[in-house]
């Protein structure tokens, strides 16, 4: 469908015209109308199927035909980076619809705190924030939520992850009874289920199928023990000079310091991201890798959901990740806009079976390569877990796998603007395309 089909009011219409939209993706074409019409919905979504337009579009519209004053909406969100980019995605489309909103999240100094604090007490029509720092101004009473209309939880299945249920729960019992609920979730485990139990009613239901990995992504996989990736990683980026942009995703925190250490070490210039850093210590690294500064970030699961970040050449998943789904918004990184790019998976023993998940959900048998010989010998591919050791070359010369799949370009989706026209002045941060 159009976006002129849903039949959204002037202001927003005028808004994708000027941002040059017409076409909504899937997700948007199956939640919209639901929103509109007031219905719970519990949608499965990934970031970059414009989900966030998909519930910021009719929110914005009821705002912008209400009367009432105050904090109408409150957006959940586990970390935030996210935060920070709703608020970015929603600020284009705020203006025209004559609506504010707000980002609350840690790390903050007091002057954002009290800003934060005026918001909170109405003095925003949207409230985006981090489960935790919300609390911590509800116990200074610094919270007014009597005119909640819309609760929206953006990736719940990730703040359930974090731990954020009984923190959930909390926020949810200080709001409205009589309000429409919204929840997105990446997966459908029968956690995410059972919270929806808890807080929707009667919820409409979307699916939108998990998009793949792009076809201007070379795909890698090298079988490694733990401590062979270190120089593997060394020896990958050796002929990589052409790669300004590069992730690499490790599983914890001490391997993201280890890993940066030794790169740092080898003159590299590198930067490392996890929730340990300081909020604006963690801005400032975000900022350098997106301006060019620092070619390589080496990262935590913070970065792999819920961050735009345009033109990596080059994701090592130094780990695999836990969910199948996280490799394909990982590697989904890299190759965006019909470009090309790389993604290289190191696999040790105990992660095989990760891998053949992975493997099953793109429908694609890796080849498996091997490191170096002056590594030493890589793990035998035994996915099954069962007398796994050391010993053979498993993958032999390194063919590149091209991805298979792909999904159409085109729609408001999170993260690519695809803005053309002229914006007019204060409308702030367009949402991505």
């Amino acid at each position: 469908m159009k976006f002129t089909d849903f039949g959204l009011n002037d202001a927003l219409l005028d808004a994708l015209y000027y941002m040059n939209f017409e076409d909504a993706t899937e997700i948007q074409d199956k939640a919209i109308p639901l929103i509109l019409e007031g219905k719970d919905v519990i949608g499965c979504a990934q970031t970059g199927t414009g989900k966030t337009a998909a519930f910021v579009l009719p929110i914005l519209n009821h705002i912008s035909e209400s009367t009432v004053g105050g904090v109408q909406t409150l957006i959940l969100c586990p970390t935030r980076e996210l935060a920070i980019q709703i608020d970015h995605q929603i600020q284009g489309l705020a203006y025209f619809a004559q609506a504010t909103c707000h980002a609350v999240y840690g790390g903050g100094d007091g002057v954002a705190w009290d800003q934060e604090a005026v918001a909170l007490k109405g003095g925003a029509d949207i409230i985006i924030a981090t489960p935790g720092r919300l609390l911590s101004h509800m116990e200074q009473g610094n919270v007014d939520f009597s005119e909640v209309k819309h609760l929206i939880l953006d990736e719940a299945d990730r703040m359930l992850d974090i731990g954020f249920y009984d923190d959930i729960i909390r926020i949810i019992k200080t709001l409205p009874e009589k309000r429409q609920s919204l929840m997105f979730s990446a997966t459908m485990a029968p956690k995410i289920r059972n919270l929806a139990k808890e807080i929707l009613d009667n919820p409409e239901e979307i699916s939108v199928a998990i998009s793949k990995p792009a076809d201007g992504v070379t795909q890698q996989i090298y079988l490694a023990h733990e401590e062979q990736k270190i120089g593997l990683t060394q020896h990958l980026l050796k002929d990589k000079d052409g790669f300004a942009s590069i992730i690499i995703f490790c599983s914890t925190k001490r391997k993201v310091e280890q890993l940066t250490r030794k790169l740092a070490q080898r003159n590299y210039s590198v930067q490392g991201m996890s929730s340990d850093y300081e909020q604006d210590a963690r801005e400032k690294a975000l900022s350098a890798f997106k301006a060019g500064r620092t070619r390589i970030m080496v990262a935590t699961d913070v970065m792999s959901r819920g961050i735009d970040i345009k033109g990596i050449d080059l994701v090592i998943n130094y780990d695999v990740p836990n969910d199948a789904e996280d490799y394909v918004h990982r590697i989904g990184r890299t190759a965006r806009a019909k470009t090309e790019g790389m993604a290289i998976t190191f696999v040790c023993s105990e992660d095989m079976y990760k891998l053949t998940k992975i493997e099953r959900l793109i429908d694609r048998d890796f080849e498996k390569l091997t490191p170096p010989e002056h590594l030493g010998e890589a793990p035998v591919w035994n996915p099954s877990g069962r007398g796994a050791g050391r010993g053979g070359r498993a993958g032999g010369s390194a063919n590149f796998s091209r991805g298979a799949g792909g999904g159409k370009s085109g729609g408001f989706r999170d993260g690519k603007s695809r803005q053309k026209g002229p914006r007019p002045a204060g409308g702030g941060s367009a949402p991505g395309a």
